[in-house]
């Protein structure tokens, strides 16, 4: 069976989520296509406790629930990890109730043509992802990975729904417990990283956002952990880092946050680069419409050129060309 990746890693986050609803087989199917490295669900547990790939537990953004009348007095308000949302929630469903949903695209002003899916495709389980990388692995002769996001751990372990053990379970059961298995698990938590680092041997990325701290309270801030001393005591329990990408950069200047993270033995997977101008710096966009796209090929060649070990992308295409381009040009 392959083991080896290209590298760096091309993950293509929530599938090829630029080109179809994220987070449904198809997303991912189609990334795989287009030559991703690893494929990229946020998990999150049902009712009974089934695990399946969504960017949040609220989910009237991403399916078709509010169109269910069966499921109308579903409807709740919640605080997760201290913002209070109104709507439906995956631990209130059934998996048998979620798979009658269909997924939506969640930015249609933005991405119109993955509008064109809403409605065809259902909501996949873990089970069902690592299924697929395995099935396309022996397909197409090289290995796909999985990216998994532990998506607020310390609210659903609070609420009896716990992560951490069944996503092990279910990686053990496809034969994935080892450091060089084709699976990292990330979080933006610290404590339960730390709790998977004593019942996995498989890799960890402790995830960073440009602001704020992690929801567990282990740290003042994300920026408190990218200190030197930060950086090594993160090393104790992971593998590597997926700070946001505005962290590689002080305006047009590089930080020092690679070769910091890299003289603390740790990799780093920067996250999301996608290519509608709203999402991209200033001198990357191309006109003034938010939706369309600019240059993130410029983008990420630019981030590669720091020596970063992987990245995030909506559009894995485009980041496996620009991985070729910058490996054929440097």
């Amino acid at each position: 069976m392959p083991t080896a990746f290209p590298t760096p890693i091309v993950i293509a986050h929530r599938g090829a989520s630029g080109s179809r609803p994220e987070h449904t087989l198809a997303s991912y199917e189609l990334a795989i296509a287009q030559g991703a490295d690893f494929i990229e669900p946020d998990l999150v547990p049902t009712k009974d406790d089934v695990l399946v790939a969504r960017h949040e537990n609220a989910i009237a953004e991403t399916t078709d629930v509010a169109t269910h009348p069966e499921f109308a007095d579903r409807r709740t308000t919640k605080t997760i990890d201290g913002q209070t949302i109104t709507g439906w929630f995956v631990e209130d469903f059934t998996l048998a109730e979620l798979k009658t949903l269909r997924a939506r695209e969640r930015l249609p002003k933005l991405r119109a043509g993955n509008a064109a899916y809403d409605g065809q495709f259902a909501i996949p389980t873990l089970a069902e992802i690592i299924d697929l990388a395995k099935r396309r692995t022996r397909e197409t002769g090289r290995t796909i990975g999985i990216y998994p996001e532990t998506k607020h751990p310390t609210y659903f372990a609070r609420i009896g729904h716990p992560t951490d053990a069944p996503l092990v379970a279910a990686l053990r059961q496809a034969g994935w417990d080892r450091a060089d298995a084709p699976v990292f698990i990330q979080s933006f938590e610290v404590k339960n990283l730390q709790h998977l680092h004593t019942i996995t041997k498989v890799r960890l990325i402790q995830l960073m956002a440009g602001e704020g701290g992690p929801a567990d309270g282990a740290a003042p801030s994300y920026a408190a952990m990218l200190t030197p001393a930060g950086l090594k005591q993160i090393a104790t329990y992971a593998y590597g880092l997926g700070p946001d990408k505005g962290q590689l950069w002080q305006g047009d200047v590089p930080t020092s946050l690679v070769a910091d993270a890299h003289a603390a033995g740790l990799k780093v997977h920067p996250w999301t680069y996608r290519a509608e101008n709203v999402f991209l710096p200033a001198r990357f966009r191309r006109g003034d419409d938010p939706a369309t796209h600019g240059d993130v090929a410029g983008e990420i060649r630019r981030a590669l050129g720091l020596g970063i070990d992987g990245f995030f992308t909506d559009y894995p295409l485009i980041g496996v060309e620009t991985r070729r381009a910058v490996k054929d040009h440097p």
